[in-house]
């Protein structure tokens, strides 16, 4: 089933860092079932708070984010999946 992404959001792999934001979509379709599990388990849904903390560097490897009070470290392609608007 095809998401619709609305115009004012943007990926969580595009969010500045230290811009607080809300999950507007999750494309559960381009994730792999364990990935969409684990996402899930973490607490990743439509209106939770979410924060980009850390990139690596060169553009490559994981973000690193905050969703509540725990802060977990997603694949780009994990947090592509993720729309988000800024608070």
């Amino acid at each position: 089933m095809a998401t619709a992404i609305r115009f004012d959001s943007l990926s969580l792999e595009a969010l500045p860092r230290r811009q607080s934001a809300v999950v507007a979509d999750i494309d559960w379709a381009r994730l792999a079932v364990p990935e969409a599990r684990r996402l899930r388990e973490l607490g990743f849904d439509e209106g939770v708070a979410v924060e980009v903390l850390h990139r690596a560097t060169l553009g490559r490897g994981p973000i690193a984010c905050r969703i509540g009070r725990m802060t977990v470290a997603l694949r780009r392609a994990v947090a592509a999946a993720i729309h988000v608007r800024p608070a």
